[in-house]
């Protein structure tokens, strides 16, 4: 049975892997023994505390496979973004150069860096192993999210974004970064995606242009990529955009990728899932739900076909009750994963 729940230190090892698959770009995960405990510790710390209010929290779930205690992929929540360190981006946008005397009208995009985001709730993390990458996994794994996110409102802001890892090369650099390593920084980007991985970000700021950057000027190699999704990224964009995340021009200050935005309350899943009461009974056939328990630190969610709406209860089998931690007469919430399955 497929389980997603918060991550626990035992669960150390498993995130390593997925660490050093997950490979260059994917800042969120670095291959850093002393930051992945770290940050477990830190969602286990965040799932354990009484808030209504969004803070410092950084919930990180897991995907397993219960019969075999595998690992299969990560999701995550961060609940404000940028308190303790700042969330930069780039903002794309266009400066109109106008002369009446002239009559020349001359319409230009232009990069921004900016700390727009601070404040609001990221979705991050999301991986899934290559092995598992088919069906339901990916779905289940993004939106299990939303349906935590549903349960718990208070807990997160009214804006949420998703960043996007940007495009690469076959050896794995971003063609954005090349530009900016060339004129603005002395590292290497693995060194660089390493320190953001890491929490340091003091470099930034010191070294980041300041001013405006005419996207013109830059080589055609950085213009092209300019919020353009990694190949692995783009089933994880679509998905987003189904939800009905959207993307306003911000982009990954190294490679450039986009990230989007949605109001909490408007995202698909928010709306589609719902609270309901269960009872136990045989497996019969029906949609394919994702169903969780409404706990917070012993959160569960699983998904399943073998469960029916009667009413106003979902049938449930003994299976799926053992797994969520629930018993008969309790409440789940769920959601139905065949609507808008592409």
């Amino acid at each position: 049975m497929l389980l997603i729940r918060p991550i626990t230190q035992a669960d150390y090892p498993a995130l390593m892997q997925i660490a050093i698959e997950s490979g260059a770009g994917f800042t969120s995960l670095p291959v850093n023994e002393q930051k992945l405990k770290q940050k477990i510790a830190h969602s286990e710390h965040s799932f354990g505390v009484d808030t209504e209010q969004p803070g410092n929290q950084g919930y990180l779930f897991v995907l397993e496979d219960t019969d075999t205690g595998e690992i299969l992929g990560t999701s995550g929540i961060e609940a404000s973004v940028g308190l303790t360190t700042p969330l930069y981006h780039f903002h794309k946008s266009t400066v109109v150069h106008h002369s009446n005397e002239l009559n020349v009208y001359n319409p230009v995009e232009v990069l921004t860096m900016c700390n727009d985001y601070t404040g609001v709730s990221e979705i991050c993390t999301l991986f899934l192993r290559e092995p598992y990458r088919s069906g339901m996994y990916g779905r289940f794994l993004s939106k299990v999210r939303f349906m935590f996110m549903a349960e718990h409102p208070k807990r997160f802001s009214k804006i949420v974004i998703a960043e996007m890892r940007g495009m690469a090369d076959e050896n794995s650099l971003p063609p954005f970064w090349q530009w900016l390593q060339s004129y603005f920084f002395s590292i290497d980007f693995p060194t660089a995606d390493h320190m953001i991985g890491i929490g340091n970000k003091g470099f930034i700021a010191d070294l980041m242009p300041r001013h405006p950057i005419y996207v013109s000027l830059l080589p055609k190699s950085a213009q092209d990529v300019i919020g353009q999704v990694h190949v692995n990224t783009a089933p994880a964009l679509k998905l987003l955009e189904n939800e009905g995340f959207i993307h306003r021009g911000y982009v990954d200050l190294f490679d450039a990728g986009p990230t989007v935005e949605a109001q909490l309350k408007q995202i698909k899943s928010v709306r589609s899932s719902h609270r309901i009461k269960v009872a136990i009974g045989a497996p019969v056939e029906g949609p394919t739900l994702a169903i969780s328990n409404p706990q917070i630190a012993a959160f569960r969610a699983t998904i399943s076909n073998q469960a029916q709406l009667d009413g106003d209860v979902l049938i449930i089998t003994q299976a799926i009750a053992d797994a969520l931690n629930i018993n008969a007469g309790d409440e789940v919430r769920y959601l139905n994963l065949d609507r808008g399955a592409k």
